[in-house]
């Protein structure tokens, strides 16, 4: 049965994107419209967007539309567009007094109206357009009223009778809280009694806990941080609100696009491999290591790391473990990203302490990125936290083995190696201090020093499949059940 899905993302690849919510908003729209669903995905058209990058036109009867926002006054029109390869539809909400700015979100005083005004406009675009989906899928703080809107203020409408919502939490931590003096803006009238009182005693209005609150059913991006948000370490806050929604929250990992991360078609790759062609990986390396002017000899372990440099990313650990383990042992490192200073800091000062060892390359890099899955042994990933991660999935495509922290999707998508049973496919470690890291990076040198255990860890890794056609299908499941 083909479903009627409207989709809302604040931000969609590749259009606009700062994060993970751009890939899966663009992702799951190229799946469900595969698999013959009326997807119809809805994003604003910011002024960042490159307008001659995709054929965009306007939708005829949905020009200089009048929107009303509490005592706010906005002018919006629509374009639409395809994602590329796929016949799945974007509608584009333009309003230049919202959108026309220079970046895609902002600190701005009316930031928390931009977004009520961009959910608000998506659901007068449905009416307009008579189209009545069955499921409203929002994503994030930004569209987190979308839920409580179509219970409060379309009650009764017939278009929205039977319209289900979901809202998937890409990341807790972003919960777009505005001040309750503000509350007019959601122009609920007599309903303002839905709102969560207690935030409202405390003076904030918090969009994120609405949509807990009001959508029919909750999704996050892996099973493991499912459980997370519902403590008291990892839910930000909000976990009270998560607890009392238990049976309505469910963990889906993100899938890959394997036509951009895949060893077997990589554009960036002179040359492409599979399990059966390791070798080819092997040169890879070897032409990685002269490029970068490493002097490790190619059967040295190299450990390869993309990432932003924050506090999220458990690059603290690194501080005591790495030192000592490149003391001790045969190892050499290629570090890719941006972020703090006292991380840049701190890789920089380790490459000159480590010549021919250790690379660090500052910002990002899409073509180095790949090559650093292609090329190296292993990809460090102890983070603090990690709601799903993706590079860990590529690096299981790629052969490159994942050192990570157990939490989240790392703990979802990555199996610690059984020497014994030949069974997993990385290395995973428990606690978070630097003795864990150190611990986990002995572990996989160990590993790597026996060819036939590493080849059968490799192998295993890469047999996994985490691709949008296994993970789209579990959101359809949710879809259906939604519907009835």
């Amino acid at each position: 049965m083909s479903l009627r899905v409207c989709l809302l993302a604040a931000e969609v690849a590749p259009l606009s994107k700062t994060g993970g919510l751009a890939d899966v908003a663009a992702a799951l729209s190229r799946y469900l419209a595969a698999a013959g669903h009326d997807v119809r995905l809805f994003t604003p058209l910011y002024a960042s967007i490159d307008r001659s990058a995709l054929p965009m036109r306007s939708v005829d009867g949905l020009q200089e539309v009048p929107l009303q926002v509490g005592t706010h006054h906005y002018v919006f029109s629509v374009a639409t567009t395809t994602l590329p390869g796929s016949g799945a539809l974007v509608y584009l909400i333009d309003c230049p007094a919202l959108f026309g700015r220079p970046a895609i979100y902002t600190t701005d005083p009316d930031e928390h109206l931009r977004f009520l005004a961009f959910t608000r406009a998506a659901l007068a675009v449905c009416r307009r357009m008579l189209w009545s989906p069955q499921i409203l899928h929002c994503n994030d703080w930004h569209t987190a009223f979308a839920p409580l809107f179509v219970k409060a203020l379309h009650e009764g409408e017939p278009l929205f009778a039977r319209t289900r919502s979901l809202l998937t939490i890409h990341n807790i931590g972003y919960q777009g809280v505005f001040g309750a003096e503000a509350i007019a803006d959601l122009e609920l009238g007599p309903k303002t009694f839905l709102l969560h009182q207690d935030d409202l005693r405390a003076g904030k209005i918090n969009p994120l806990r609405h949509g807990i609150l009001f959508a029919d059913a909750i999704t996050t991006v892996s099973p493991t941080h499912a459980l997370e948000i519902c403590t008291d370490e990892y839910g930000m806050g909000l976990q009270d609100s998560l607890r009392m929604r238990g049976d309505a929250l469910t963990g889906i990992l993100n899938g890959v696009d394997y036509h951009v991360w895949d060893p077997r078609n990589d554009r960036y790759l002179p040359e492409h491999y599979d399990p059966d062609s390791l070798a080819i990986k092997a040169r890879l390396k070897s032409a990685l290591i002269e490029r970068l002017g490493l002097t490790t000899p190619v059967t040295t372990p190299l450990a390869g790391m993309v990432s932003r440099l924050a506090s999220q990313k458990g690059i603290e650990l690194m501080f005591d473990s790495l030192p000592q383990v490149l003391e001790w042992r045969d190892l050499g490192l290629v570090a890719l990203g941006s972020g703090e200073p006292k991380y840049e800091h701190f890789l920089a000062n380790l490459a000159q302490s480590f010549p021919g060892r250790v690379v660090f390359r500052r910002g990002y890099d899409d073509e180095l990125s790949h090559w650093i899955e292609a090329a190296c042994d292993m990809f460090l990933m102890p983070s603090r936290y990690e709601p799903c991660g993706l590079n860990q999935m590529y690096s299981l495509r790629y052969g490159t083995v994942p050192i990570v922290r157990r939490t989240g999707g790392l703990a979802d998508s990555v199996e610690h190696y059984d020497p014994e049973s030949g069974r997993g496919t990385g290395i995973a470690f428990n606690d978070f201090n630097s003795e864990a890291l150190e611990w986990a990076l002995n572990t996989a040198l160990d590993l790597h020093a026996e060819p036939a255990q590493w080849t059968q860890m490799v192998r295993n890794g890469m047999a996994k499949d985490f691709s949008w056609e296994k993970q789209g299908e579990k959101y359809v499941q949710i879809y259906r059940r939604l519907a009835g």
